[in-house]
C-alpha cells in the first residue's frame, strides 16, 4: 500500500529508506539503487490523533534545541565512529578498545552543565552504536562498560545528571550490530564481501540467527526504557533494506516500536525503523547532515522534523578531523531550521577519557552566549506566516502565542532595513538588550555600528 510521497522542499532521495554502504553522511541521503522491500503491509493500532501527537510532542517542538552525544569504544581509535566498518576491523582487531576503555575524566555533571548553557532543552546518548558496546550494565551481553576499566554504569551517570538539569533524556539504540554472533553480515557489516551475491552471504552467515539476535534487542530496549525512570524519547538507527541489507522483517520494527510505546507510552520515536508507510511508525523525521529548503511533506501533510548536525565531519570524537563549523554557521544553522518549523539536534563527541573536546566547548560556550540574550527567538517559535516575507538576508521566526515576530540580521544592515509589513508592526525592540527600534511605513532603522551579539534579533510586537 505503497502512499503517494510527496516532499516539496526536500531531495526526494531523503525519504528513501534504503542507504548505501559502506556509509559517509552524504551517503544517506542518496537513494539505493538496489531492489528495495515492498511497503509495510501492515498499521499499528493506535487511537491517537494527529491533534493528540502534536500536544504529545509539544515540549519537543517548543524546546527546538537538543543535543546528541556519540560516545563509545570509537572514541579510543579517533578516527571516526565508523572505524570498524571503514578499517574492515574484525573483533580481535577492535578487542583492545574494550581492554582500555577507562573514562577516568567523565564528570556527567559537566556535560549537563555545558549543555543547559548552550541552552539545550533535551540530549540523547548513544546506549550503543553500530560497534555493539553497550554503555550501560545490560544482563544481555558482556560486552558492556561494567566490563572494562571504566566499572561502572555510564547511563545511570548520564541520566541522574542531566535530568538535575531540567534536560529531557533520550537514547539512540543502533539496530546495527558489528559485534554480536548471531547478528548476520551485510552490506554494511565491517566483514561484508564486496560485490558478494545472496549466496555468498549466506554461506557466510552459516551459523548466524536472527531471531537471536531479534530478541537481543527487544531484551535491551526493555532495560532502557524500565531502569532510568520516564525515557523522552528513542532514537532507533537504521535500515538499509535490498540486497544484502536490512528493513523492518529484519528488526521486526513493528515489535519493537510495540514495546517502547508499551513501555514508554509518551516517547517520541525517530523514523528509521524502515516504517514511514505504518500509521504511528515515527513521530520525527530526522535529515543528517543535511540544510533543508523548507519544512517536509509527507502524504500532503507538513511533518515534525529533526536535522542532526556534527560540529564537524564525524559523530564521534575525531582527533585529527579539522572541518569544524563555526559558531556564527552554527547560530545561522540554528536559526535556519526554527525558520523552517524544525528542531536542530547538535552533536558532540567526547574523548574516550570522558571529556568534550576543546573545540566542542568553545562552540557551546559561544552558542550560549548567544541564547542567554536571543532564546526568546528560538523556543516556542517556528516559521514566519506566509504573508510576512523576509527582508534580504535575514531570517524570521514567529512565537504564534505571543504575537511576535523575530527578524535575525544574518548579514547586519547599513543604517536601515527594507520590510515590507511595517503597517503591521506595534513596536520593535532589540531582543538583546531591549533598546527601541524605530520604523516608518518603509524602514526599519538600525544604528550603523553592530550591537556586541553574533546575529543581532529585532523582536517585533505585532498589532
Amino acid at each position: 500500500m505503497k502512499k503517494a510521497i510527496i516532499l516539496s522542499l526536500v531531495v526526494a532521495e531523503l525519504l528513501s529508506a534504503a542507504l548505501v554502504c559502506p556509509p559517509a553522511d552524504a551517503q544517506r541521503s542518496k537513494k539505493n539503487k538496489e531492489a528495495v522491500e515492498p511497503a509495510v503491509e501492515f498499521s499499528l493500532p493506535s487511537q491517537e490523533t494527529r491533534e493528540q501527537k502534536l500536544e504529545r510532542m509539544k515540549w519537543w517542538t517548543d524546546a527546538r534545541f537538543g543535543m546528541f552525544i556519540h560516545w563509545g569504544l570509537y572514541s579510543m581509535p579517533a578516527r571516526h565512529e565508523w572505524v570498524k566498518n571503514f578499517e574492515r576491523l574484525t573483533n580481535e582487531d577492535y578487542q583492545k578498545y574494550f581492554d582500555h576503555f577507562n573514562p577516568d575524566l567523565f564528570e556527567p555533571k559537566e556535560w549537563a552543565a555545558m549543555a543547559k548553557q548552550a541552552g539545550m532543552k533535551y540530549v540523547v546518548l548513544t546506549s550503543k552504536h553500530h560497534e555493539g558496546f553497550c554503555m550501560w550494565d545490560s544482563q544481555f551481553t558482556d560486552y558492556k562498560c561494567t566490563n572494562t576499566p571504566a566499572g561502572r554504569d555510564l547511563i545511570r551517570e548520564f541520566v541522574d545528571a542531566f535530568r538535575a538539569e531540567g534536560l529531557k533524556v533520550g537514547f539512540y539504540y543502533s539496530l546495527l550490530d558489528w559485534h554480536h554472533p548471531d547478528y548476520t553480515i551485510d552490506r554494511c557489516h565491517p566483514q561484508r564481501i564486496d560485490n558478494g551475491t545472496k549466496a555468498d552471504y549466506d554461506a557466510l552467515n552459516q551459523g548466524r540467527n536472527m531471531d537471536v539476535y531479534r530478541q537481543y534487542m527487544k531484551d535491551q530496549v526493555t532495560e532502557l526504557l524500565t531502569r532510568y525512570g520516564k525515557i523522552d524519547i528513542i532514537w532507533f538507527d537504521f535500515s538499509f533494506p535490498g540486497e544484502n541489507g536490512k528493513g523492518h522483517t529484519d528488526w521486526d520494527s513493528e515489535g519493537l516500536l510495540k514495546l517502547a510505546r508499551t513501555l514508554q507510552p509518551d516517547i517520541i520515536v525517530d523514523d528509521r525503523l524502515d516504517l514511514k508507510d505504518v500509521w504511528g511508525g515515527w513521530d520525527i523525521f530526522t535529515p543528517e547532515q543535511e540544510k533543508l529548503a523548507g519544512c517536509p511533506i509527507w502524504n500532503g501533510e507538513k511533518v515534525t522534523w529533526e536535522t542532526c548536525q556534527t560540529f564537524s565531519g564525524s559523530w564521534g570524537y575525531h582527533r585529527d578531523e579539522a572541518t569544524w563549523k563555526s559558531i556564527p554557521q552554527l547560530l545561522e544553522l540554528l536559526i535556519e531550521t526554527v525558520s523552517k518549523e524544525g528542531n536542530l539536534l547538535l552533536n558532540v563527541g567526547p574523548t574516550s577519557r570522558g571529556e568534550f573536546d576543546y573545540r566542542a566547548q568553545d562552540r557551546l560556550k559561544g552558542i550560549g552566549k548567544w541564547m542567554h540574550q536571543n532564546s526568546r527567538s528560538i523556543y516556542g517559535c517556528t516559521a514566519a506566516p506566509a504573508d510576512f516575507e523576509a527582508p534580504e538576508r535575514t531570517l524570521l521566526t514567529y512565537n504564534p502565542e505571543a504575537r511576535r515576530l523575530y527578524i535575525h540580521l544574518i548579514d547586519y544592515p547599513l543604517a536601515r532595513l527594507s520590510v515590507s509589513f511595517t503597517d503591521r508592526i506595534e513596536y520593535a525592540q532589540f531582543l538583546h538588550d531591549g533598546s527601541e527600534i524605530r520604523f516608518d511605513e518603509k524602514y526599519i532603522y538600525t544604528p550603523v555600528q553592530k550591537p556586541d551579539t553574533e546575529v543581532p534579533v529585532i523582536e517585533v510586537f505585532l498589532k
